[in-house]
This record gives structure tokens, sequence and C-alpha cells, in this order.
């Protein structure tokens, strides 16, 4: 297939200048693993907002709380760099993916791949065959023009409407959220919300299809700077199957002909309307989907499968060498994450020094400093907190040093800290001790204890 110019990719982006793309409906072995693999995933993405751990929900983004709550675990803007670490993670395993297989994700696992095919199944199921499709469309309109699109678009809404809520229910407590869609009791944000994510998928699913994998996308762009001659990838073997041409089933090989019986289905099946014979492409996101229909048109004919498939370019994978890189990068992040885990505290602390005075003498004649205790009970479950100061013998705390916080409940609280004897130094090195009472996990907070000289 000629490549368009970028001003003709332009053009076609931004008015829709290209011929529709009528996906033909494909079956085989590679298509069996995509599909269970999509309904795991699909299940998963629907799913999860269900499942509930110790009486909430187990995966909830609350936005409003500034909070995200993860199977009994709640994490907060400052522990937000255990998800930078994660995405790290999965970019250092999706690269080394694509170093051995190219654009196995976009083919198998990406959403836009998932519910464009999707959605072409829905299109099958209404409009018939790719070519019923063509034929349809370029019918007069009339009652079963109308009432196919009609049906068509109408199950197209009502499954991005869906996924629009599955979404929602990430960031909405779906205790919340279905209960006040039904009832008309839930918010214009979320009704706004649901809204632009049902027209996102309908319009991307439905509409833009292999122009957001063209045109859209960024992994298409830079993912070829990440293939060698070791990366397997969907290619045509032109040296078996030139030159191409039609023939009959039971007849014999025409001797001046290939395998290749220019059967055109590797076209028509596949998702973003190229011809993998004309080479390696960007826009090919590895799917599998042009194998299964050249396999299933080589056993036709009893010609080896394997015309159409998964290769290197040198017939070798990819050495230890190749791994090394990101198998290094990999552990890192992992003993990272695992240093995270291991030092994170269910609860946060900030002391802060009274700013009016630096000291004051009290009634009873002792030398008295003023902290302002910032407490985060960062737990799903009521949690006591005991604070202890340390530095030198005669200081001790006035006033209450245990507080009680809820779930998720921030407090502050002003402690007065005396000293009980003469002081030798003006400045002196303190430090306060947060303990939960519950779980034995402390926490260390140093700051500094002014007084006169003695």
């Amino acid at each position: 297939m000629p490549s368009s110019t970028p001003s003709q990719d332009n053009l076609i982006l931004f008015t829709g200048a290209r011929n529709k793309l009528y996906i033909r409906e494909q079956f085989g072995r590679f298509q069996r693993v995509r599909r269970y693999l999509n309904l795991l995933l699909v299940g998963l993405f629907f799913g999860l907002p269900f499942l509930r751990y110790q009486g909430r929900q187990a995966l909830l983004i609350d936005l409003s709380r500034q909070r995200l709550d993860l199977f009994g675990t709640s994490l907060y803007p400052q522990d937000l760099l255990i998800v930078a670490f994660l995405f790290i993670l999965a970019a250092f395993l999706l690269f080394l993916v694509t170093k051995l297989y190219g654009r196995i994700w976009c083919g198998y696992t990406c959403p836009q791949t998932v519910w464009t095919l999707m959605f072409n199944w829905v299109e099958r199921r209404i409009e018939g065959s790719h070519n019923h499709s063509r034929a349809l469309d370029r019918a007069p309109w009339g009652w079963n023009k109308l009432g196919r699109k009609g049906l068509k678009h109408l199950l197209w809404l009502g499954i991005a409407l869906a996924t629009a809520l599955g979404f929602m229910g990430y960031f909405v407590p779906v205790a919340e959220l279905y209960p006040g869609l039904l009832a008309g009791e839930s918010s214009p944000l979320v009704q706004g919300w649901v809204l632009f994510f049902t027209l996102c998928t309908y319009g991307n699913a439905g509409w833009l299809r292999e122009r957001v994998c063209q045109h859209i996308c960024p992994y298409a762009r830079f993912q070829s700077v990440m293939f060698d001659a070791t990366t397997s990838l969907v290619s045509y073997d032109s040296n078996r199957g030139e030159g191409r041409g039609p023939r009959r089933v039971n007849g014999a090989k025409p001797e001046a002909l290939g395998d290749c019986v220019d059967c055109n289905l590797c076209v028509q099946v596949c998702p973003v309307g190229i011809d993998i014979r004309d080479g390696l492409q960007y826009e090919c996101i590895n799917c599998g989907l042009c194998v299964d229909a050249c396999n299933q048109t080589m056993d036709r004919f009893g010609y080896p499968r394997e015309l159409i498939g998964y290769r290197s370019e040198s017939g070798r994978r990819l050495g230890f060498g190749g791994y090394l890189g990101y198998a290094v990068a990999v552990l890192v992040t992992l003993l990272v994450i695992s240093f995270w885990g291991e030092q994170r505290r269910s609860f946060e602390v900030n002391v802060l020094r009274d700013r009016q005075a630096l000291y004051r003498i009290n009634d009873q004649g002792l030398v008295e400093n003023t902290y302002r205790f910032k407490l985060l009970n960062k737990s799903q479950a009521e949690r006591t907190y005991a604070v202890i100061v340390q530095g030198f013998y005669g200081l001790t705390i006035e006033g209450a040093d245990h507080f009680t916080l809820a779930p998720g409940e921030h407090q502050t609280q002003v402690l007065t800290v005396a000293l009980t004897q003469e002081a030798d130094q003006w400045e002196t090195p303190i430090r306060f001790v947060v303990v939960d009472i519950d779980t034995g996990e402390y926490l260390f907070r140093p700051s500094t204890f002014y007084a006169e000289r003695g």
C-alpha cells in the first residue's frame, strides 16, 4: 500500500476522507488466544469495582479525598511515588515485550483494539459480513437500512455507556454510582463525566477505529526504535509467496507462481487496513489476524502454513545480552518498590514549631516550647497514637499525649513540652517518637528545644 504524505495524513485525520474499513471477521488460533484474553481483561475491567475487601470497595480512586484505596491499603499524594515506580516497571516490561514481539500489546490487549473488534463483532451480527456492510452503506436509505443502522448504533452506545459506567466505578463508589444515576440523584459532575466517556468510547471504537493507532497513539511512533533483527514480527515470506496469483484449489500450482494465491484475505481482516505483503509498516499491530486468514487459505490449497507468520528477520531469538538491560532495569525497579514498601508506615506525622515565640516561662517557672503536630491515619481502621519526647533529662509533655484518629482522618494537635530543670544550652536538638499503639509502628521526627541558659 503506498504510504500517504504527512499532509495527506492530516487531511484524512481531520476530514475523514479515507474510505471506511470493512473488517472481515476471522477465526483461528491467534484469534482464540485474543478472544479468551480479552474476555478475561474485560471481565476484570468491569468486575474489579464490585470487588470488596474488608467491607470496602477493594479498588477506589477517591479524588475528593485525594486517596487511592487498594485492597486494604490507602495511598495518599505523598505515597504516589510508588505509583510512578509501578508505571516505570510496566514500561520496562512493555519495552521488553516489544523487543521480543513488536506491537503485540497493541494487537492483543490494547483497549482501543479490544473495543474496536468488539464493535466490529456487533456490526457483523447486525449487518452481516463485511461485504454486506459495504453493500448496505451504498444502498439508498430505507426501512431496512435505517433499522439495521439504528440498532447497530444503539448497541454501540449501550456498550459505550456500560464502559463509561465501568470506568467511573473506579472513581465513584459503585454503591453510590449506580443507585444515584438510576434515581437521578447523582451530581452533574458525575453525569457529565459519564456522558463524556460514553461519547469518547463510541467515537474511538465506532468511528475513529484504526486512525487512533495510525495517527494518534504515540506508541506507534517510537516503538520501531526497540526493534532489532531478533524481534518476532508478523511478516510475509516473499521468497516463498512471490509471484502471487490466483489458481484452482485442487489444481497443480503453476511453476511461475509462488504460494500466495492473492486472495487478499490478509488485507480484508486487517483492523488497520494495511497489506502485510508490502513489508514492515509502523501501522501493523501484530494482531495475527492476517496469519490466521493466510493459514486458512494455505490449508485449503494444501500448502505449508506460515506464509504469513510471526518470525524475526535473522531467524534467531533475542540473546541474553538483549535481555540484560531490561532485566537490570526491572530488577532495580522491583528493589526500589520493595524498599518503599518496607519503609512505608500507615500514618504520617509532621511537626512544626510555634512561630510566635521560641519559648515561654509558665506559672511554675518552667520553660515551655510549643509544637504543632499534624497527623494522618492512612490505614482503613481507627488508630491510637502515643507521642514521646526524647533529647535530655527533664523534658515532659504537658497535657494529652495519646490521640485517636478515624480511618483517613487528618488531625492537628498542639503539644507543649516543658523543661523541669535548668537548661545547659540555649538550643538543644530533640526528637519526637510517634507510636501506633495498635500495630507498634513508629516514626521519628526531629525538632529543637529552646531555653534560657542556666
